[in-house]
């Protein structure tokens, strides 16, 4: 039989052992958490990057928050390529967007890396994208046939800027031309936002990008945004037309952004930054800041992350070779 003091000394034996525990966690963290992103500073998922980390500081993935390296270029490839030889130890991360290894193993016959490569961690937020003109487009001009019709007048001004050859954005205005039979000329930049800056300075016709990446300029009354891409209409633009609704159904996609780890990363490591992730991905500081971007905040578990990832290669695969595209690595 356990006596009074037999089983006070258990219990204190037990809280003590819950209370060890945290720190038990916290030293098996790794110290800082390095965050890869393939764009620029200053965009859509560079945001969801740097306020994810900021919030990873303290958890039983890391004792520290994360930073955010910029390696803008190559339509976000060069990211991917750091990952895939850094450290398998929990202490580098990469957010990419689905279409680095959705599209690109489509169009690529020499890509430097392949979703092997990659452990899924979580999707991180789900974007959608829009077809906008600056001052180089006519002010009449006020919807997408609209913007097709002074395309098809002006054949040496119709073009639209991406943030990278092989991006969604690019193969929305691959789409757009095709569907409607104007020529419209692709002009890749490195990310969205140097596309928006010649955009609104009247270098370029038009972009198609994340939709957050333009809503400041758009509120400043700089550029027009024409249509989104999503399966309804942008919470953040309810007076904007979906493509659909515009009259081009197959324009409509969701992108996302999702946290990756290099492929040998130990499983208890990925489970603990999975758990982190989620958890800021639910705090009100980092929904709002995404919101302002024009973001969706979507955490998921790892498994759920790769089924989403094979549907959109599936997907893509046939509208890029509709499109017919192709590059070298």
């Amino acid at each position: 039989m356990t006596t009074r003091r037999e089983f006070i000394h258990t219990l204190g034996a037990g809280a003590a052992l819950a209370a060890l525990q945290p720190l038990a966690a916290q030293a098996q963290a790794v110290e800082q958490v390095k965050i890869y992103y393939g764009f620029p500073a200053g965009s859509a998922g560079d945001n969801v990057a740097r306020r994810v980390g900021e919030k990873l500081a303290g958890t039983a993935y890391s004792r520290h928050a994360g930073i955010v390296e910029n390696k803008p270029g190559a339509g976000g490839r060069i990211a991917l390529e750091t990952l895939k030889t850094a450290p398998a130890d929990g202490s580098v991360l990469a957010l990419a967007q689905v279409s680095a290894l959705a599209n690109y193993p489509h169009i690529y016959s020499k890509l430097n890396y392949s979703a092997q490569d990659f452990a899924p961690v979580s999707i991180g937020a789900i974007m959608h994208h829009g077809l906008a003109v600056g001052p180089l487009v006519p002010a009449s001009v006020r919807s997408v046939k609209d913007y097709l019709a002074w395309a098809k007048a002006h054949p040496d001004l119709a073009n639209y800027g991406s943030p990278g050859a092989g991006t969604t954005p690019h193969f929305l205005g691959a789409l757009l031309g095709i569907n409607s039979g104007v020529a419209l000329k692709h002009v890749p930049y490195r990310g969205t936002v140097p596309a928006v800056t010649d955009t609104v300075a009247g270098q370029i016709a038009s972009v198609v990008g994340p939709c957050g990446d333009f809503l400041a300029n758009a509120k400043a009354g700089k550029m027009r945004i024409l249509a989104t891409s999503g399966p309804q209409r942008f919470p953040s633009l309810p007076d904007v037309p979906t493509f659909a609704e515009a009259g081009f159904p197959e324009l409509t996609t969701e992108e996302w952004f999702g946290f990756y780890a290099p492929a040998k990363t130990p499983a208890r490591v990925l489970a603990e930054a999975n758990a982190a992730i989620n958890a800021a991905l639910k705090e009100k500081s980092v929904t709002d800041s995404l919101a302002i971007m024009g973001l969706i905040p979507h955490g998921t578990t790892a498994a759920e992350m790769e089924r989403w990832q094979k549907a959109e290669y599936a997907h893509w695969g046939p509208i890029i070779k509709k499109i017919g595209f192709t590059a070298d690595s």
